[in-house]
């Protein structure tokens, strides 16, 4: 057949395509123009936002929801970002009504050779009706479709409000919807932030998100990024160096699963199950934004409290070995765990090692991130330490590695796990939570789900019952063996001291005191007393072994219980979320948490109670006081279940005042006896942060399986606890003050960072004496022995009666006034 003959039957067959198409094409006008969506919908968009958990700054905890995204108006838009995107998409964007009849040639072109449309031929205009109204089908109806409305689209919008609407929908992988959601994702940061090389890179995934993807694809990523980069030098969206500055950029990724900007993934949950609850399943796409009572400060320094805590820990108890073998667990199987990467050992040396990250770097570890890795044997025993990294490395071995500035030092996932709750003590707000070492590995909530042996944090609350009983931090307390039917109790060292004062006894922690205490107010007294705090009775024991701290208590309640101290004697309750906005902007929830509200305080039943019946009086402050001597051990507990708040019903115009739980005396002579467990005891640690308005307790279970921490001033209280998850012995030398308190200080070197001291003055009806720290009697100003203790006005002890001594007359004409004070103050000295 003649070459004629060919491109005749070739052009008759064009043209019955043609024919075809337009037929089709009326076809379609007339059955499709009717049913065309309502394009009006375009300009009252509301994107399928997640539900937001925020901190009360304003940045993201964590999304619920199927998409990542970050609604922006144009005006937000960075016009190199546009410009990216229309050198990478639609350069005519601005010229053309919507349709670029070049591409749409080209599209119809291969409909007819090949029966399918394979480049598209779309705008951004006709992306935009894709994707808002249309499926991804790739048929001649479809496309016409697109056509129409892109027409209609391109008559009712401004080419502003276009890309608007299309940079905020575009689907840009990882769950990233939006050039908003995407800039966070893949680099961390807003999208004013992007460079020209991370612009281009954005305006690259469009065509294809998958096989464009910078994570999973960085190479065929780089080959787009690098055209795109290109076609907008050639269109003169940027210049020369501009152009020569991004093309040797690298990938440069800060890829975030997520668009976290803070970690706080417990806290996180909780919020979640309490916007569940109250709002169903359709809480999830709502666009809500929880914004919760957490700082980004405080909560970056709780996590990183917890971890340095727990890694401290695992350090002192010695190398349990690498983690895995990389022949049998592939390095990119593996994720950062807390802040540790794992690494493959590819060279030991004598005293060094070379390891490689997921990443392809290398980094070599020296000596010092090392050798403390001796080996582990048992919780009270290790090896000697190492002298060649031979002896704790193998090539192929897995490891992690923790961040030290620039370097990296050699690491283990601790076994061990801890927690650290802080809240504010004047109106119950949650500061900071950390509910273990990394949420991915477990998701038990340990702040408010993990309940533990309370050890001797619980005896404050035991020698605040005392005190309403009347006695005083002077009073004389036998530290001497007990027995009781075989079982022997014993402080922690073994030792009695024999009669000690009250004060001394809590800042020393003296378990037999604490029983002896306990054993005066009555155990019954002492479990309903406790329960006003917030601590449940049906996890006390209903025997002297309470005095130990063998009742279970979750840490939230012992921050909850220890504000009340802080805060002059006042029940709060914690809570966490302190308003809910929608997409609008229109507060749907605002907490009002029951607060300190000193001119509108109101006492509990109890102390209602007690006024009835045993002639309390008031003081000039408004304040109550109830005698000493009233016995309330037959009064019932208030409500001791602690509402840990999410979303309250209280309405926010409504006075919601903390109740009274303590008398405002006992209260501050608590605050001032716990003082002196820093300044004095076993909570001598926390000195170092050179605060004087500091109060704590530290506690330590038996066999050690549980160390806390417990301590504040008067507007922050935290509590820390390590322990494993399955009880088992922290170690012999694994106290309170060793495990816990590290973490406490931590946490609060930041947290009171700018703060004013914050100590409580003495309430009316206390007055000062001085007294001999030991004895507890009232002595002279300058006894070397002598301190300041502060006595409620009904129980100052009276000055004693000086014992009259036979003098010799004849010795007693020499004598000199000086001596007759030396005399009287030895005499004053020897009153028991």
């Amino acid at each position: 057949m003649s070459e004629q003959a060919v491109s005749f039957r070739w052009l008759r067959w064009m043209g019955l395509g043609l024919a075809g198409i337009t037929l089709s094409a009326s076809g379609s006008w007339l059955t499709l123009t009717p049913e065309l969506p309502d394009i009006s919908i375009l300009k009252e968009v509301r994107y399928e936002t997640p539900l937001q958990v925020l901190t009360r700054e304003g940045k993201v905890i964590s999304e619920f929801g199927v998409k990542h995204t970050v609604p922006l108006t144009y005006a937000q838009i960075p016009k190199t970002l546009v410009n990216a995107f229309l050198a990478a998409e639609d350069d005519q964007f601005f010229q053309h009504d919507g349709i670029d009849y070049s591409s749409l040639g080209r599209a119809f072109g291969e409909l007819v050779t090949s029966g399918s449309i394979r480049s598209g031929g779309s705008t951004i205009t006709m992306q935009l009706a894709k994707n808002y109204f249309l499926t991804n089908a790739r048929t001649f109806n479809r496309k016409f479709t697109e056509i129409l409305l892109a027409k209609r689209i391109e008559d009712s919008l401004t080419k502003q409000e276009i890309l608007e609407l299309y940079l905020n929908k575009i689907y840009l992988g990882q769950r990233a919807y939006g050039i908003g959601a995407a800039a966070k994702i893949y680099y961390g940061k807003p999208v004013a932030q992007l460079t020209v090389a991370e612009m281009a890179m954005i305006a690259g995934l469009p065509k294809a998100p998958s096989r464009y993807n910078p994570v999973a694809n960085p190479d065929r990523a780089m080959v787009r990024r690098n055209w795109i980069i290109g076609r907008m030098l050639k269109l003169g969206f940027i210049n020369k160096a501009d152009h020569d500055k991004a093309l040797k950029a690298p990938v440069g990724l800060n890829y975030k699963s997520s668009l976290q900007d803070v970690s706080a993934p417990y806290l996180a949950e909780m919020v979640r199950e309490a916007l569940l609850e109250r709002f169903g399943e359709k809480v999830y796409d709502s666009g809500y934004k929880v914004y919760t009572t957490v700082g980004v400060s405080n909560q970056d320094a709780a996590n990183n409290a917890v971890i340095n805590g727990l890694l401290a820990y695992d350090r002192r108890h010695g190398w349990r070995g690498a983690e895995a073998r990389v022949d049998t667990t592939p390095l990119n199987t593996l994720s950062r765990i807390g802040t540790l990467e794992p690494a493959v050992v590819s060279a030991v040396a004598k005293q060094s090692a070379t390891v490689e990250l997921r990443s392809g770097e290398r980094v070599v570890l020296n000596w010092d991130a090392m050798r403390w890795a001796r080996r582990y044997i048992d919780t009270n025993r290790y090896s000697n330490l190492p002298t060649t990294a031979s002896q704790i490395l193998k090539v192929g071995d897995i490891i992690r590695l923790q961040p030290n500035g620039k370097s990296w030092t050699l690491a283990q996932i601790p076994q061990v796990q801890g927690q650290l709750i802080a809240l504010n003590p004047e109106t119950g707000a949650i500061e900071a939570l950390v509910g273990g070492f990394d949420y991915s590995r477990s998701k038990f909530n340990r702040s408010i789900q993990g309940r533990r042996q309370a050890g001797s944090i619980i005896k404050p609350f035991i020698y605040a019952k005392a005190l309403e009983r009347g006695y005083t931090p002077a009073s004389l307390i036998d530290d001497a063996p007990l027995d009781f039917d075989g079982w022997q109790p014993s402080n922690s060292d073994g030792k009695f001291m024999g009669p000690i004062t009250l004060r001394r006894a809590l800042y020393l922690s003296r378990n037999l005191v604490s029983i002896r205490l306990l054993q005066a107010v009555g155990v019954s007294s002492a479990r309903n007393y406790i329960s006003r705090f917030g601590i449940d009775p049906k996890h006390m024991p209903n025997n002297l072994t309470l005095a130990l701290g063998t009742g279970e208590v979750l840490p939230v309640q012992m921050a909850t219980a220890f504000a009340a101290i802080a805060n002059g004697g006042l029940r709060i309750n914690p809570y966490f979320i302190e308003k809910v906005v929608d997409r609008s902007g229109k507060i749907v929830f605002e907490a009002n948490p029951r607060r300190v509200c000193r001119e509108c305080e109101i006492p509990t039943a109890i102390v209602a109670s007690a006024l009835e019946t045993s002639g309390a009086a008031e003081n000039e402050d408004g304040t109550t006081v109830i005698p000493a001597e009233a016995d309330d051990s037959s009064e019932a507990p208030i409500n001791s279940e602690l509402q840990i708040g999410g979303l309250s019903t209280t309405p926010a115009a409504d006075k919601n005042p903390a109740l009274r739980i303590m008398r405002p005396r006992a209260a501050w002579q608590m605050y001032n006896i716990m003082q002196d467990v820093i300044v004095r005891g076993t909570g001598r640690a926390a000195l170092s942060l050179g605060r004087s308005d500091l109060a704590g307790k530290t506690g330590t279970t038996d066999e050690a399986k549980d160390a806390w921490f417990a301590g504040f001033n008067g507007k922050m209280v935290a509590v820390s606890w390590v322990g494993f998850d399955k009880p088992a012995s922290l170690g012999r030398s694994e106290y309170g003050g060793v495990a816990a308190l590290p973490i406490w200080r931590e946490y609060m070197a930041t947290a009171l960072r700018g703060m004013p001291m914050s100590l409580p003055p003495a309430p009316p009806g206390l007055t000062a004496i001085t007294i001999d720290r030991t004895t507890g009697q009232r002595t002279v100003d300058d006894d070397p022995n002598a301190v300041k203790e502060w006595f409620t006005d009904e129980r100052v002890p009276a000055i004693p009666e000086p014992i009259p001594v036979p003098v010799d007359p004849a010795s007693a004409e020499g004598a000199t006034e000086g001596g007759i004070s030396g005399a009287i103050k030895r005499l004053l000295n020897s009153v028991p």
